[in-house]
């Protein structure tokens, strides 16, 4: 497939990806009486947090239609990994509102893709941005799913689960920051996410979960920053 062939296959994927909420009903969040056990998860951000679905659909769609126009090679090496997770993504909402258990599977399809895609981008914002929130966003996604079902079939109390998951989501945001081509883009996304947590987590309030999203997001913040401050460092 060649590059331009593969770009405008990934802006297709992109708008598609944007209209599935509107098809399929949207998705605020997994429901209790999704699963056998009707319990809540803390670790499931407040609802409004998923708005920032919307920003991450515009975002993509932009950074897809400059790929189309302008290709180049690092807008190549992007779009393979970015048309996978998107070609999986067209279809998660439905998944999600229906079969929690393959949502999840397919999560991870879409964040391990997405954060490849994200890794390999070039170092122009209009890539780098548009990846890196949803890259990050789905980082966080994946560990909520995985709270649910842990929840939601009985394996773990709701309070351990939710603390299993975000310190995983966590790890995994360190590592992601710590490697050399990281930058500030990945972590907007997941600190949003925690902010989301702890606002969730407010009313009752949860020390715990509060206190690790707290901390957890200022590591975020301060590994972003010290790697963005890197990168320039070496480009001077």
């Amino acid at each position: 497939m060649s590059q331009r062939t593969l770009s405008i296959l990934v802006l297709l994927l992109a708008l598609a990806f944007a209209a599935a909420p509107l098809l399929s009903g949207g998705f605020n969040g997994f429901k209790p009486e999704q699963f056998p056990v009707t319990d809540a998860w803390p670790a499931q951000p407040a609802g409004w947090a998923f708005s920032i679905w919307g920003l991450i659909y515009l975002a993509l769609i932009g950074a897809a239609a400059i790929g189309a126009l302008r290709g180049g090679p690092d807008w190549a090496q992007a779009a393979g990994p970015l048309g996978i997770s998107l070609a999986v993504g067209v279809f998660w909402i439905t998944a999600a509102n229906d079969a929690p258990l393959l949502a999840t599977a397919m999560i991870v399809v879409m964040a391990g893709f997405a954060i490849l895609a994200w890794l390999r981008s070039g170092p122009a914002i209009w890539q780098r941005l548009p990846l890196g929130l949803y890259a990050g966003w789905l980082t966080a996604a994946t560990g909520v799913a995985f709270s649910a079902v842990l929840t939601g079939y009985g394996l773990l109390p709701a309070r351990t689960a939710a603390v299993l998951m975000l310190l995983a989501v966590l790890a995994v945001g360190v590592v992601i920051l710590a490697r050399p081509r990281s930058d500030w883009t990945y972590a907007p996304a997941l600190i949003w996410a925690l902010i989301g947590v702890i606002a969730a987590n407010l009313d009752p309030p949860s020390p715990t979960l509060v206190g690790l999203c707290g901390a957890g997001g200022a590591l975020i913040a301060v590994l972003a920053i010290s790697r963005s401050h890197a990168s320039v460092g070496r480009e001077r």
